[in-house]
């Protein structure tokens, strides 16, 4: 039997049907079929070969072949977010076939790597409303919100942060009526830990920042946040704490005080939602293609959704889009949310 996993839908159920895009030859064509029942419930997950790993996650490399997700409930807003990891080359390995199967009322992506804003007309018929923030150096991070809603206001900086070049093309926030949204590509550490520093850096004024907007209205903050905050958010937890970005003591520990100042109980607290969701599931986002990761089930839980508590209990599903792999190294994370919240 095929490993079972927490069903990480809240309300009605979900189906969906995958067959994996076969483009290189490589992996036989296949599908899977997963069902999904009500909140808490368990699913059971069906293919014709061992497929998926212990953890429950599926072992392809390449896009599905036909991708389909259950519509979003009525009076609920779908956003999702993606570092593509390039968008140009994102665009050549599937993009475009994810998008129009999630169709997101606000899609946010990460390590977009463009140099202008992109003319993809398929695009801009989905999103009249897009927002690109582009990077001082060529190829090289990048942010961009691309909507179906038009927002009040647009910011493209980290108010107070020194380096304006650093911030470039790692920040968009988006002013809502009721809320805030929020998308980053968060600083990383960097190899060796180099940039530890100037993460730390961009943490304390990113911090500031994010409790100067919640005490204005809620924030949706999501995106690429580069940090794995438990050992169960990673496959190597000991082996990586303290050596490699993302799972240093003060990169968790500025995450933590985020959800929960420890030195101010007064101060407004934040929820990791899909954490909320699913306690125990040590699932990722993002498998490096250096040495075959995806294949040996070595990831990392990067990409996140993070919500002013008093809206968290307004989410209907958060779900890792896990089998979208192969047009990114990093999969999509998708989020339905009371459409009353924006």
């Amino acid at each position: 039997m095929p490993p079972k996993r927490t069903a990480s839908t809240k309300g009605s159920g979900s189906k969906r049907k995958i067959e994996e895009r076969d483009t290189d030859n490589e992996e036989e064509t296949q599908r899977v079929e997963s069902q999904s029942t009500a909140s808490g419930s368990k699913g059971s997950l069906k293919r014709t070969k061992t497929e998926y790993f212990q953890n429950g996650q599926p072992k392809n490399k390449v896009l599905p072949v036909k991708i389909t997700f259950d519509k979003k409930a009525e009076g609920t807003l779908r956003i999702a977010t993606w570092n593509v990891c390039g968008f140009a080359a994102s665009q050549k390995k599937g993009f475009k076939h994810y998008v129009e199967a999630e169709d997101p009322d606000i899609l946010v992506l990460n390590e977009t790597k463009v140099n202008d804003v992109p003319t993809d007309l398929s695009l801009n018929a989905r999103y009249p409303h897009q927002y690109w923030s582009i990077a001082s150096k060529k190829g090289y991070s990048g942010t961009a919100i691309l909507s179906k809603l038009e927002p009040l206001t647009i910011t493209k900086t980290l108010p107070g942060h020194p380096n304006t070049d650093l911030c470039k093309g790692r920040i968009i926030t988006l002013e809502f009526d009721n809320a805030y949204v929020v998308g980053t590509y968060v600083v990383n550490a960097g190899q060796d830990l180099k940039t530890l520093p100037a993460k730390e850096e961009w943490n304390r004024h990113f911090e500031a920042y994010l409790r100067e907007l919640d005490a204005k209205k809620p924030v949706v903050w999501t995106g690429d946040l580069n940090v794995a905050p438990t050992a169960i958010d990673l496959a190597n937890s000991k082996k990586a704490y303290n050596k490699q970005a993302g799972h240093t003591e003060s990169e968790i520990r500025a995450f933590k005080r985020i959800l929960e100042d420890p030195d101010d109980e007064s101060a407004a607290k934040f929820t990791d939602v899909w954490r909320q969701l699913h306690p125990e599931l040590q699932h990722y986002t993002y498998w490096s293609y250096r040495f075959n990761c995806r294949e040996k089930c070595i990831g990392w839980r990067l990409d996140m959704f993070v919500l002013s508590e008093r809206i968290a209990e307004k989410v209907k599903m958060c779900e890792i889009r896990d089998e979208i792999y192969g047009a990114s190294d990093h999969c999509p994370l998708v989020m339905d949310i009371d459409a009353g919240v924006l």
